[in-house]
């Protein structure tokens, strides 16, 4: 689980430079920039349900030792 955590959080970054740039060269309202943003927002949604995920399995095993 920590490896998949471990690449969302490198492809978050390199997500949040792409939108940056874009941002920068087209202006925050553009196609572009829009795109990029929702690529971002789907990814750190995927991150948040694999960290709940994580949370709640460690707290499932806790549990019953």
């Amino acid at each position: 689980m920590t490896l998949v955590v471990d690449e969302l959080e490198k492809e978050i970054a390199q997500l949040r430079i792409e939108l940056i740039k874009t941002g920068k060269a087209f202006g925050l309202s553009s196609a572009e920039t829009l795109y990029w943003s929702q690529k971002l927002d789907e990814l750190i949604l995927i991150y948040q349900k694999q960290l709940k995920y994580k949370t709640n399995n460690i707290d499932n095993t806790t549990a019953l030792t």
